[in-house]
């Protein structure tokens, strides 16, 4: 699915399977060498200890954090990071799909020491490619949903969210309560989905419903495609026309997007599928091509901490760690969950994308 002309296929274009994001990344400019500001060490025969810590090694005080929203939540990580620990950080948002393209463009000069992406299987595909510094003694790492995060402290999920079905309430006066509703007559022409080579949790549904239901999953996505349902972009794109009313549903919605909305006054709501859906944990992991270490490693710790956890949960997402609870949404033991397989999912996740948008396309 990685476009030959600009990257030669790798296993971690195969693990991050966000198909089309390339050409996205590739337009984006920016970074440069942000992220390699150490000076090279002095030579020990030309100055004492002392004066070589002076000269060649100054303060580290600066760190490049690549991060898919919410914006709100990352522009209030960062400043509260930067409170606490005087570092000045350099921060790209976008979809996961995006920082990915970034990554993969930038893979011979990289700028971005924090990676924090919206899909596990992109974690795991850096994990596997070798792109992560693994930090298994990260502060309150023991707290976190060990189904989230890895073991070996490549990657920690501080957040997560779950995909539901986002309605506009003024348009809809009986909402769907299953997958399969969203192709009944009622619904025609009505259903936006998003595009699972932008959006990681999107991807994470296609695939984690897939791989709950088989090869089966595909009449679902084809009895969509029959009832009009439209690709339309990233899980904003999609979310956007529904706020408005010029359609009547999101499948496979962001559900913290929806309660944001919702709590700001608009006509929007959501359910979850009586069948099941699929959690989205939201990953971070430090890169292993990191000039500010330790920065990105008391970066973690922050994202761990009790003050960073109560932004998530103010911003309608479940912590990530299981001692701490959200009061504005549901949590995860209210939520039906498909039984699915990450790894699964990570391994056949273009596969998907590329069937999928010949499907809509």
């Amino acid at each position: 699915m990685w476009n030959p002309k600009f990257v030669k296929p790798s296993k971690f274009a195969k693990d991050a399977p966000l198909a089309l994001a390339l050409a996205f990344g590739m337009a984006l400019t920016g970074c440069g060498n942000a992220g390699n500001s150490n000076t090279a060490a002095a030579d020990p025969s030309s100055a004492s200890d002392s004066t070589k810590t002076e000269q060649s090694q100054p303060a580290d005080n600066k760190l490049v954090v690549y991060t898919a929203g919410p914006e709100g939540l990352a522009n209030k990580l960062i400043e509260g990071y930067q409170a606490e620990s005087g570092v000045q950080v350099d921060m790209f948002q976008g979809t996961t799909g995006k920082i990915l393209a970034r990554l993969e463009a930038e893979k011979s000069n990289p700028a971005a020491d924090v990676v924090i992406l919206a899909s596990l299987p992109a974690a795991q595909g850096l994990k596997d490619d070798g792109l992560t510094l693994a930090y298994p003694e990260a502060k309150n790492a023991d707290k976190l949903n060990a189904d989230w995060s890895d073991a070996e402290g490549n990657y920690f999920s501080s957040s997560a969210s779950a995909l539901g079905i986002a309605y506009n309430t003024s348009l809809i006066s009986t909402p769907p309560t299953s997958w399969a509703d969203l192709s009944k007559p009622e619904y025609k022409d009505q259903v936006n989905i998003p595009d699972p080579s932008l959006s990681g949790s999107a991807l994470d549904f296609m695939t984690g419903y897939l791989n709950a239901n088989g090869d089966s999953g595909w009449d679902l996505f084809q009895s969509y495609k029959d009832n009009g349902a439209v690709l339309a972009g990233a899980n904003k794109e999609a979310l956007d026309p529904v706020i408005t009313g010029a359609k009547g549903i999101v499948a496979s919605a962001v559900d913290y997007m929806t309660y944001s909305a919702k709590a700001k006054g608009e006509p929007i709501d959501i359910v979850y599928p009586s069948e099941g859906t699929i959690i989205s944990p939201r990953p971070a992991a430090i890169l292993k091509s990191t000039q500010h270490k330790e920065n990105a490693k008391a970066f973690i710790d922050y994202l761990l901490s009790d003050e960073a956890q109560k932004m998530v949960t103010n911003a309608y997402l479940m912590p990530g760690r299981t001692d701490i609870k959200a009061d504005n949404r549901a949590n995860l033991d209210e939520i039906p969950q498909l039984k699915a397989d990450w790894n699964w999912m990570s391994e056949n996740g273009a596969e998907v994308t590329e069937r999928f948008l010949k499907l809509f396309k």
